[in-house]
């Protein structure tokens, strides 16, 4: 067969993205390894966009929630996800949720029979040579992520979530909490710090040991902690000071409200260039999300926080795409190769179809001789790519939601629920805006089919 780009993987991301281009009128081999003999620790069918784990899509409410405002901006450009998703939604109240099996069969028979794509069930070893968008989730082949790591180099490369609750910057209590450096080294006062005193500390660490935590699926069990992505409750599981000469090590930190060191500290560091979101430094955890909410707002300071993300540890794999990608998700020492989806470093199902979607319109657009521009930064897709290609910093990247924190801030005080209203209605007006300016430009085109073996 010929083919124009060559789309690896068939979760959601690969099944948006190959969808986008032969809507364009581009020829596509979807290379999918389920099916061909091989199988992954999670998989329980050989079905496209297979939904692994949860059967939510999360909330539908586009009027004060970004994820439903993702929701309604996928709908607008025609995704296949979405639209099989709502063909196929089961009763789960605001959120959209989906008959797993049903959703994953229509996929499959949509791609399968779509005149453009070529859906071949086969492992793919290396990288190609030619257009290629790689979008082979968090449980990508050994042999491939090897590729993929000795082309980005080893170090840009991870195999594990290691994953801090990430706190809206505007939630913090700064009457409790101050700036400083990191246990006062430097001069600059980066970190926001929240102290506790010793019958803080000692409740707060019975927390962590009596706190219930999430199991290791079976496919995660193997997986070896690294010393330093550690769980919290784990370090505190191994004596009561573990932590104070851990993450939460007061030592050279002088509480200004005091002008003494606290018992005990909790660090928050900048997340985002933006400043909204602020990460709880050294705080991945297994403790299910209800108790980590309860538990971290017994922090001083953090009484009201809002989470953007919560905590967690499991297997993954992706790459430091905001120092690996440019803004178009090509991957800079080989323009050729786009990513997509979880391995860029996005969370969730329909963070994974978003970024597919723009991964093939990205490509559609170039192999037709054009430049498509990216959303605006208002907007939910704008927003979530920003943060995979520049917005987050690269040394800390973990993967994340869609949530509020990414978009640029609203100016000016405002209350919590017209804020949320005020980001989606800006979303709203900044897509319209997007459809109906001139997203492309054209230029010179010499494009041939690749031509590789029928199969």
């Amino acid at each position: 067969m010929t083919h124009d780009i060559h789309v690896i993987g068939g979760g959601l991301a690969g099944s948006e993205a190959a969808w986008q281009l032969a809507e364009a009128g581009l020829k596509v081999r979807l290379s999918e390894m389920r099916g061909s003999g091989e199988a992954t620790p999670a998989h329980q069918t050989d079905g496209l966009a297979e939904l692994v784990c949860s059967n939510s899509f999360r909330s539908d409410d586009a009027e004060s929630n970004a994820v439903g405002l993702l929701h309604q901006e996928l709908r607008t450009l025609g995704s296949l996800i979405m639209r099989q998703a709502d063909i196929h939604r089961v009763p789960a109240g605001s959120a959209l949720a989906v008959d797993r099996d049903n959703f994953s069969n229509s996929v499959t028979e949509a791609i399968d029979q779509h005149p453009n794509i070529t859906l071949v069930r086969e492992r793919i070893d290396a990288l190609p040579d030619g257009p290629t968008i790689v979008a082979t989730g968090p449980l990508t082949a050994a042999s491939l992520a090897a590729g993929i790591g000795a082309e980005t180099g080893s170090e840009a490369l991870a195999f594990f979530d290691a994953l801090a609750p990430i706190v809206h910057r505007d939630s913090i209590d700064m009457e409790t909490a101050w700036f400083a450096s990191r246990w006062d080294k430097g001069e600059g006062k980066d970190y926001i710090n929240c102290p506790m005193d010793k019958d803080q500390y000692l409740a707060f660490h019975q927390g962590l040991v009596d706190g219930e935590k999430t199991p290791f699926k079976d496919w995660e069990k193997d997986t070896p902690y690294f010393d330093g992505c550690m769980p919290i409750e784990v370090m505190a599981e191994r004596g009561v000071d573990t932590l104070r000469y851990g993450p939460m090590k007061p030592v050279g930190l002088d509480n200004p409200k005091t002008g003494r060191w606290p018992h005990a500290v909790v660090q928050l560091r900048q997340d985002n260039a933006q400043g909204t979101l602020w990460n709880i430094v050294g705080f991945q955890t297994k403790l299910k999300h209800a108790d980590q909410v309860r538990l971290f707002r017994t922090i001083p300071g953090l009484e009201n926080a809002e989470f953007a993300r919560l905590g967690g540890l499991h297997r993954n794999t992706f790459i430091r795409s905001p120092e690996l990608l440019d803004a178009t998700l090509r991957l800079k020492s080989r323009p050729n190769i786009r990513f997509a989806g979880q391995i860029t470093g996005c969370e969730g199902y329909i963070e994974s179809c978003g970024i597919g979607l723009l991964a093939g319109r990205f490509a559609a657009a170039e192999l037709t001789g054009q430049t498509l521009t990216p959303p605006p930064f208002a907007t939910a897709l704008g927003a979530l790519l920003g943060h995979i290609t520049g917005g987050a910093e690269a040394e800390t990247y973990q993967p994340m939601n869609v949530n509020f924190g990414l978009f640029p801030p609203i100016p000016g005080r405002t209350k919590k629920t017209d804020r949320k209203r005020m980001y989606t209605d800006r979303g709203r007006a900044a897509l319209a805006a997007w459809l109906n300016s001139p997203q492309t430009t054209a230029e010179p085109a010499d494009r041939q089919p690749e031509t590789t073996a029928s199969d």
